[in-house]
């Protein structure tokens, strides 16, 4: 008679084994529609599997995440198996569940097409109306070996034989068609009403570039169609605003295969990185940072005393000279130490900060770099804080908030809190674990924010907090982290003295609040779509004459706003005002000054905005304060501004 105890606390008593439908129906028959798959005793598992004893259960339907999960990962057998209906003799490898979506890895001499993905989608559709069951068989590896085997599932057969010989796999079936899986899945094929096949891209079999190409076709799927349709609208906005597209359009920069993963600065992106770099200046030298300047090439044995060279030396990249071999630096923190080790420093120097616009390199595979996302060279806002154990948490907390300001100026307002924990390759003692991570989630609960812990993802020398924000469609992304290292300062031989006279190691914080300049920059582009608020705008304002007697007073109101300390060029040429007008428009400058015969006589300049609303004739003083007044706002109301405009 096995007892199910349910999430809310509240129990059933069966008189038999009992399955999770069974359990789902007992409850009512709407749950028992719904549901996906159950948890049992917190074990994900399909709603034909049969409980025998007491338990704890839960229900997963549409509405849960992990029930979004199954139906992603029901999905891709869907597409597996419409693809293999098609077009006969193709073989399947893999096909995981990805963030928004899935893929399937097949082996086959034909090169799928747009035309291709449409016919698989609505053979997709007639196998999810004829709402097929989707069963689990269990079976040893030796018995589905020879299945594959026959079905001539060559590559299927390769992920067999490498799993333990005693191992029991389960086969999930639907109508006539099989595949190796652990699942869960969904209890019928016709469960699955939302799905989308996005593209087909090359693979290598299992990663190996020297192992046979497969093709990939890519999905997603959701819970119903409304939120497909949404999801493929913010696709469709996020093509729209891609960085690389942008930044060709408005001439901000390149990147080419003469040096790939890194960046070529054009004037107009190297000006917007430069006023992020400036800012960035500024308000870390008031909050007590003091900058510094690291080497780029360091000798390995640093990056072997600090532990880096044993986790990341792969992605580090090596010169040799002088019979030694050196390391460009892959990021700043044991260099940072060695400049906190040169004088002994006391308890009263402490906390100290340095910060650094650190260039760093990694090898990073060449087929993930991405524009500006994902680079091989970069510039972080790096900072680390060396402090003593009872300034952790008063040193997280002004860090926190002085990240929100900076979010605040960039015009970010959603932050996502996380917490993420002791991995399972370290160093420290547990102790040390214990008491970081317990200062990090102290110094969130002092600012009463919603936090979310994500175990085992901390770096391997200390737990950290990660804030990730959220874009104007929505998009996630990851930013700014704080790390507390009771660790490499101690590798480092980093010392003070204490005030009883006594030689202490100092914990040390790594911080960064943008992550690096390249990528936080490729997230403005995308997140503005190039319309940058006036304070970032690489051009600020430009000048346009209507002929050529204007030109005189045009170059005077250009050098006016200039020595003011503003962005402003003039366009002199001999154009219609209109195309002028235009094309600096679709450059997104924030401000258009027309200077005509009346303008001169006046000593007035008619002002347009980008979105093309006319603001009227104003004298130069009057524009100057409106100038400096949408440059001081930053990011915080020009957002606002720019959609009612």
């Amino acid at each position: 008679m096995p007892v199910i105890t349910l999430p809310d606390g509240s129990q059933r008593t069966f008189d038999a084994p009992v399955s999770v439908h069974d359990v789902a129906a007992d409850i009512g028959p709407g749950l028992a529609k719904a549901a996906l798959a159950g948890v049992v005793d917190g074990r994900e598992v399909d709603t034909s599997h049969v409980i025998e004893n007491d338990a704890e259960l839960a229900i997963i339907t549409e509405r849960d995440e992990a029930g979004l999960e199954v139906i992603r990962h029901s999905t891709a057998h869907l597409l597996a198996m419409a693809t293999q209906e098609l077009f006969p003799g193709t073989q399947v490898t893999i096909g995981p569940v990805i963030e928004d979506g899935f893929y399937y890895d097949f082996a086959t001499g034909h090169s799928f097409t747009p035309e291709d993905l449409e016919k698989i989608e609505k053979r997709m559709a007639e196998i999810v109306a004829a709402d097929l069951p989707v069963e689990r068989v269990v079976m040893g590896r030796d018995k589905a070996v020879e299945l594959f085997r026959n079905m001539g599932e060559h590559y299927k057969v390769q992920i067999i034989e490498d799993l333990p010989a005693d191992e029991e796999l389960s086969i999930y079936r639907q109508g006539p068609w099989m595949d190796l899986c652990r699942g869960p899945h969904v209890p019928s094929t016709g469960k699955l009403k939302a799905f989308k096949l996005t593209k087909v891209a090359g693979a290598y079999w299992r990663g190996d570039s020297s192992n046979e190409m497969l093709q990939r076709i890519y999905g997603t799927a959701w819970a119903n169609k409304k939120e497909l349709k949404a999801y493929l609208n913010r696709i469709a906005e996020a093509e729209k605003r891609d960085h690389r597209k942008i930044g060709k359009k408005l001439d901000l920069f390149h990147t080419q295969e003469e040096a790939p993963g890194m960046v070529f600065w054009h004037p107009a992106g190297w000006s917007i990185y430069q006023t992020i770099e400036q800012y960035m200046r500024r308000a870390q030298r008031e909050h007590g940072y003091d900058e510094i300047k690291t080497p780029q090439l360091v000798d390995i044995s640093l990056w072997q005393r600090s532990g880096h060279a044993d986790k990341f030396g792969d992605d580090m990249f090596m010169l040799p000279s002088d019979e030694r071999e050196f390391a460009v630096k892959p990021m700043n923190c044991p260099c940072h130490v060695q400049v906190f080790n040169q004088g002994l420093k006391s308890y009263r120097d402490l906390p100290l900060r340095l910060a650094e616009f650190g260039s760093c390199h990694r090898n990073e595979p060449s087929g993930s770099l991405h524009g500006l996302m994902r680079v091989r060279g970069f510039v972080q806002d790096d900072a680390h804080i060396f402090c003593t154990e009872e300034q952790i948490q008063p040193e997280v907390a002004d860090f926190i908030d002085f990240l929100h300001g900076v979010y605040a100026d960039f015009g970010f307002d959603e932050i996502i809190y996380r917490l993420s924990t002791r991995p399972d390759q370290r160093v420290g003692s547990d102790t040390d674990w214990d008491r970081a991570e317990k200062a990090l989630a102290d110094a969130l609960d002092a600012h009463e924010l919603p936090w979310q812990e994500l175990p085992g993802e901390g770096a391997f020398y200390g737990p950290k907090i990660e804030f990730s924000l959220k874009d104007c469609i929505g998009r996630v992304w990851q930013l700014g982290t704080i790390q507390v290292d009771f660790s490499m300062p101690g590798r480092l031989d980093a010392q003070y003295v204490a005030e009883d006279g006594s030689r202490q190691v100092p914990v040390m914080l790594h911080r960064a609040i943008l992550g690096s300049f390249e990528r936080f920059i490729g997230i403005l582009i995308e997140h503005y779509e190039g319309v940058f608020p006036t304070w970032l705008a690489p051009t600020q304002a430009v000048v346009l004459n209507i002929t050529d007697k204007q030109a005189d007073y045009a170059r005077k109101v250009e050098e006016s706003l200039q020595n003011k300390g503003f962005r402003v060029v003039s366009d002199l040429r001999n154009e219609k005002i209109g195309f002028k007008i235009r094309e600096h428009t679709l450059q997104k400058v924030p401000y258009l000054l027309v200077v005509g015969d009346k303008e001169v006589e006046t000593q007035t300049v008619a002002v347009r905005a980008r979105r093309g609303e006319d603001l009227g004739s104003m004298d130069l003083d009057a524009f100057v304060t409106q100038l400096a007044d949408d440059v001081a706002r930053r990011g915080r109301i020009a957002i606002a501004m720019e959609n009612q405009h």
